[in-house]
């Protein structure tokens, strides 16, 4: 199914460019913007990205662990609340969702890491 010419217009200004290029399987950083109150602060949410949709309308999900508790967060790529996002390690994967992340703990849950080509 393919796109209506407007939107892809529409999508392509709308799109950011300061978010490096990161699939499923990297570590990021994900600084959100907090609102409380009056005042605005960033607070960083950093994890292993387990799903991405890229398009538009595009989201990923960084799943952490917090005092042993899994953590899931959604943000789609054009949100405001997104300040920044920094591509920490990348991780040798075989699928585009990771979702059997879920039920893993401790070190069955450990991904393997790739050398990085500087």
């Amino acid at each position: 199914m393919s796109i209506h010419p407007i939107m892809q217009k529409l999508s392509a200004k709308v799109a950011r460019t300061d978010i490096p290029e990161f699939a499923p399987g990297d570590t990021v950083r994900v600084q959100v913007k907090i609102r409380e109150g009056e005042k605005e602060r960033l607070q960083a949410f950093e994890g292993i990205v387990i799903a991405c949709r890229r398009g538009a309308q595009g989201t990923f999900t960084v799943r952490k662990m917090s005092f042993g508790q899994g953590v899931e967060r959604i943000f789609p790529f054009n949100s405001k609340v997104v300040d920044k996002v920094e591509k920490i390690r990348s991780y040798e994967v075989r699928r585009a969702k990771l979702f059997y992340l879920r039920g893993l703990r401790g070190k069955a849950a450990r991904l393997r890491e790739v050398e990085r080509a500087s």
